[in-house]
């Protein structure tokens, strides 16, 4: 009897052994794969942080290229619209000078005052004034009450030049040592980012004074 105690004894010991080891391991498989399922939702998680890092990268760098795209094509347009107003604006200063330049009377008054504007920009000395040969022929019967006017105390020669020109006056040192173009040409060069100004506000619903562009 005592020999199946014992056996009965041992085999509830290994028994109870057992259920030890079989909880242990469960408790084991348990952990790990929480542990899994944990490390897996980290790394799904990673994953679609970087997939939505990727897409609003790639979705930003799609913004800046069509705003860039749009930004470029908007250049261009006012690019062209500055040049076609500027042209406009060039146009119409030039009928208007032309016209100006057909009325003797305010065409002479407005030769007179840049000859006047002249002789205060320049140094003191004799001058020379250059106009296209037309302007000479007009000029020469009142040069004398013109130049005495504008440049008192003043030797003013009037000389007419050969280059092509809408009209106005070029002064210059008798010793060609300075000079003040007032030609339409000059005055148009000098004028440019004044025309730019205009194209500009014209660009923008506004009126330019083409008179302060015309009489300087």
């Amino acid at each position: 009897m005592e020999s199946e105690a014992q056996v009965t004894q041992l085999e509830q010991a290994l028994f109870h052994q057992a259920e030890t080891l079989a909880r242990e391991q469960q408790l084991n498989a348990e952990s790990a794969r929480a542990r899994i399922l944990a490390e897996s939702a980290e790394k799904l998680k990673l994953a679609e942080e970087r997939e939505i890092l990727a897409a609003k990268v790639d979705a930003e760098r799609r913004v800046r290229r069509q705003t860039q795209s749009a930004e470029t094509r908007l250049s261009a347009e006012l690019d062209r619209l500055r040049w076609a107003l500027t042209e406009s604006t060039l146009s119409e200063m030039k009928v208007a000078f032309m016209e100006r330049v057909k009325d003797d009377a305010r065409y002479l008054l407005l030769l007179e005052a840049w000859l006047a504007a002249a002789a205060q920009a320049l140094p003191a000395g004799d001058l020379v004034a250059e106009v296209r040969p037309e302007d000479e022929k007009r000029l020469a019967p009142v040069w004398a009450e013109i130049a005495e006017r504008a440049a008192p105390g003043r030797a003013v020669a009037l000389v007419s030049h050969g280059q092509p020109s809408v009209g106005g006056i070029r002064v210059r040192m008798a010793d060609n040592r300075a000079q003040l173009d007032q030609t339409y040409e000059a005055r148009q060069m000098r004028l440019a980012d004044e025309l730019a100004r205009v194209a500009m506000e014209r660009l923008f619903a506004s009126t330019p004074d083409l008179g302060s562009l015309i009489h300087g």
